[in-house]
């Protein structure tokens, strides 16, 4: 009798010890907002349990909106966010402690695509484009790609929100609009439907954080070995999509619903160049957004993009040797 208290007693003692364990495991609460190659790191994430691997028991969230997932972290309803320098700016300029941790995508990756009638840039003056929203990282990388190529946004050219990719590709249909921006799988899907991809914007290498990770200078100050782990698990996430290619595909088929194999190949090649090996979240993305925003915002004409930007997450874990390890250099 003495010898079975002393098993349940031990059996006790293990389920115990179990039961606090798990309660005591770190939680980080993520979010992501649009459906776009930009958030394939944390479908990696996902999918691979990268951050269980460390201890570390994450909520992942899909938003449909940027600024749902802003108020979430102002909120501290979530750690982290994966979206872009354009929330960065319009929330910090608004006296929020948002800061970027870590730099996912530092350019666009998007093409100008225009009716098969439209041949050349030029031909784009006095036409009319439809975006995503005013505003939004789609209308901005079009107004900047537009300015680089000689072409003023505000006078040569008429910028319209006409909604998500199948929106802008009715609006073309239709007649609405003659051109737009869209990145890989589904420019392949608009070459097909007969709209030309008239200018791989990307070619132009503008200074932007088209995705990044978004924390608070305060989550980073009381959380810092949690955040470390989240940009340990980007950085592996981003290497397994450059060294595990159809594994990477295939993640995109799943969350794009893109079956054509031709634009999955292409949406790999271009985020795979864009995707950065050491991902440190140079202000250089983020002044040229303030530079945009500088002439009707004097805040941000007198703002300091260093201060938008916090690189000693990654800076620690590079010096660790962890990057050099995982890429064998």
């Amino acid at each position: 009798m003495l010898y079975r208290r002393a098993l349940s007693f031990l059996a006790f003692i293990v389920l115990l010890s179990v039961t606090s364990a798990a309660t005591a495991q770190e939680k980080l609460r993520l979010a992501w907002a649009g459906f776009s190659p930009t958030n394939s790191p944390i479908w990696v994430i996902d999918d691979r349990k990268l951050l269980q691997k460390m201890g570390v028991q994450p909520e992942i969230i899909a938003i449909n909106a940027s600024p749902t997932v802003l108020q979430a972290l102002l909120a501290n309803e979530i750690e982290a966010a994966s979206i872009s320098v354009t929330t960065l700016t319009s929330s910090r300029l608004a006296g929020a402690d948002t800061v970027m941790i870590f730099g996912v995508v530092p350019t666009f990756v998007d093409h100008i695509v225009s009716l098969s009638s439209v041949t050349a840039v030029e031909q784009l003056k006095g036409k009319t484009a439809g975006v995503n929203r005013l505003g939004s990282t789609s209308d901005i990388g079009l107004r900047l790609a537009l300015k680089k190529l000689g072409i003023d946004p505000d006078k040569d050219v008429k910028i319209i929100p006409t909604g998500g990719t199948a929106e802008r590709f009715a609006a073309l249909s239709k007649g609405i609009t003659q051109f737009t921006i869209i990145p890989e799988p589904f420019l392949t899907q608009a070459e097909k439907h007969g709209f030309r991809n008239l200018y791989n914007i990307s070619d132009l290498k503008i200074p932007f954080w088209w995705n990044g990770i978004l924390s608070r200078e305060s989550i980073v100050k009381a959380k810092r070995p949690l955040m470390l782990k989240l940009v340990r698990a980007m950085v592996e996430a981003i290497h397994i999509i450059k060294t595990e290619k159809e594994y990477a595909k295939g993640l995109f088929k799943k969350n794009l619903g893109v079956n054509d194999p031709e634009g999955l190949e292409r949406a790999y090649k271009d985020y795979n160049n864009a995707f950065p090996e050491i991902p440190y979240p140079y202000p250089d993305g983020v002044k040229t957004m303030l530079d945009d925003l500088a002439p009707k915002n004097p805040k941000a004409a007198a703002a300091d993009p260093k201060t938008y930007v916090d690189m000693s997450l990654v800076a620690e874990l590079d010096k660790s040797g962890f990057i050099k390890q995982l890429y064998k250099k």
